[in-house]
This record gives C-alpha cells, sequence and structure tokens, in this order.
C-alpha cells in the first residue's frame, strides 16, 4: 500500500501537472470505485483544480466552485498513471480515468480484489469525516507522540498502522521506524519508557523524511511509476532471511492476516525469535525461542536429509 513517502511523492507530481486545470471528463470503468452519491460524480467535471493535498493515505483534490474535494484512496494495489491526453484505459486493471487539457490520470488496480476507493464531498466537514484521526509524526512533538502511544495498550506495530493513531504509517514504513528505533514490533505501548518513546519519535520523523526525499530523488520531473513496498534499500522490510544492515543478523519475520512484520533479533528483540499466534499455538514448546535454536533446528532438518 501507498504510504506517506508514495502519497507525498504522488501529491507534488499530480500538483506540477494539475493545479489550475480543469478535470474536463471522468471516465469511470469501474461503478465499485465510487463511494459517494451526493454530489454526484459528474459535478466534478469541469471544475478547475486549486490544490492537491494528503489526508492520510488520501490524495485530496480541491475544486474551484461549491468546494468540492475528490478523494482518492489507493488501498493496496491501486496506482496512479500520467499518460498523454485522451489515453486508453487499461483493460483488467484499469478503473477510471481523469482527463485534464495536459495530460490523462489513469487510476490502476492489480488484484482481483478491487479496493481503491473515490468519494466526492463537499466542504470542510465532508473532508473531515474522511479523516481518520491519526497525528502526522512529521509534525508532532515528542509529548504528542507520547500521548498518543500511551492513549491504548496495543503492540507498537498494530499501533503506529493504526491511522486512528498515525497519520499515512503503513505495513513496511513501520517495520522500517521500530528497526531505526531499535525496537521490538510486539512491545506494547504502555510499556514504553520514555527513553523508548523519544528513540520511536525520532526514528520515524527520519525515516519518513529521508525516504521522502529519496523518492523525490528518484522521481525527479517525472511522475512516479515504481510506486512499491518493497524496495532494496529498505533495511528489514520484504527482506526476510537477509543480514540486517547494521548487525548482519538474517531478518525474521512472523506473519498475520494479509500483514507481516520484519524485524532483527539481535537488534530489536534482544535475541528472541517473535512467534505469531498461530504459530506459536502450532508449535508450544517446540517453537525455537532464539535464532541459534532455530539454526540448530535447521541444521538437524539438512543432516536428516
Amino acid at each position: 500500500m501507498p504510504e506517506l513517502p508514495d502519497i507525498t511523492v504522488y501529491v507534488e507530481a499530480l500538483a506540477a501537472r494539475v493545479v489550475g486545470q480543469p478535470i474536463e471528463r471522468i471516465r469511470l470503468v469501474s461503478p465499485f470505485l465510487v463511494r459517494t452519491v451526493t454530489p454526484p460524480l459528474r459535478a466534478a467535471e469541469g471544475r478547475r483544480v486549486v490544490g492537491v493535498s494528503r489526508l492520510g493515505k488520501r490524495i485530496v483534490l480541491a475544486l474551484d466552485g461549491d468546494d468540492l474535494y475528490l478523494c482518492l484512496h489507493l488501498m493496496i494495489a491501486g496506482r496512479l498513471r500520467w499518460q498523454t491526453a485522451g489515453a486508453k484505459v487499461p483493460g483488467k486493471v484499469g478503473l477510471a480515468a481523469f482527463d485534464f487539457p495536459t495530460g490523462t490520470l489513469i487510476l490502476v488496480e492489480a488484484s482481483t480484489k478491487k479496493r481503491a476507493a473515490l468519494h466526492l464531498v463537499q466542504g470542510a466537514t465532508g473532508l473531515a469525516r474522511l479523516d481518520c484521526g491519526g497525528i502526522d509524526v512529521l509534525m508532532a512533538s515528542l509529548e504528542d507522540v507520547a500521548v498518543t502511544l500511551r492513549r491504548e495498550n496495543h503492540t507498537l506495530k498494530r499501533a503506529l498502522t493504526d491511522p486512528s493513531l498515525f497519520d499515512g504509517i503503513g505495513n513496511a514504513y513501520s517495520d522500517e521506524i521500530l528497526h531505526r528505533a531499535s525496537l521490538s514490533p510486539l512491545k506494547l505501548t504502555r510499556r514504553l519508557s520514555d527513553d523508548e518513546i523519544r528513540r520511536l519519535h525520532l526514528a520515524a520523523a527520519q525515516t519518513l523524511r529521508e525516504w521522502i526525499d529519496r523518492l523525490r530523488a528518484e522521481t525527479g520531473d517525472r511522475f512516479p511509476e515504481k510506486v512499491t513496498a518493497f524496495r532494496p534499500e529498505m533495511a528489514v522490510h520484504g527482506r526476510y532471511g537477509q543480514p540486517c544492515p547494521r548487525c548482519g543478523t538474517p531478518v525474521q519475520r512472523i506473519v498475520y492476516a494479509e500483514n507481516e512484520a520484519n524485524y532483527c533479533p539481535t537488534c530489536q528483540t534482544g535475541g528472541k525469535l517473535l512467534a505469531d499466534r498461530a504459530l506459536s499455538r502450532l508449535l508450544r514448546a517446540d517453537w525455537p525461542r532464539t535464532l541459534d535454536a532455530l539454526e540448530q533446528r535447521r541444521a538437524s532438518a539438512r543432516s536428516l536429509v
């Protein structure tokens, strides 16, 4: 799922291309994309874009007249393409096209589960209904972060990816933030010390700013094309079994539902291996608690082959 750094670069690229331009036509391929009825989507046609911004993981196009906002959530597999004016919407993956005099913005979703969402809302009240309420760690103070973390007792991984607590952070960048802060993804938020919260606050701001700068440099004046949650430069996310860039320990992971947490046992969990609930129940006493125990089990298994 595109997260805060990806959405930021999308917003900047769109602003450079569509601010001041009218939406000439919206070509809707999938009716399931639109999640609002009033105002009708056709009310956006002919309106000039006066601003592009980010609202959590949504991209918001502010339109002139009647205080309208076109809000797009890409969800997991949604991506944007900028093509020549009037470009054809691709089959299978194409959901919609937004035609401007300067070009056409095409929304695609490479998944059988179509989850991307488009809302057209009116006024600040309508826009506020789409705001999950999480704080922006790039702007938040240390006190804001501490209060948010201790409001409820969740694992750090869950807290960072909860849009009602933190704004724009998902599966990928939560892994990177926690690795930089040397904190376990399963540590409970109300058990964090003041120093650990300070490390997390600093790590979140540094990680997100560095990736925004990296993606900006990578994109340049072009429209973002390679928006992905898996990048070779990442420290732990998507790097299961590969060496931690800090200590060389193989990166480990726990998988749950449609997400996963990637971490370094040496840097983040004091050498302990984490287990998801289902795996712990299955293996019980046989679950290897440390990386050494895991390697011994693997060695024993290889010797039997």
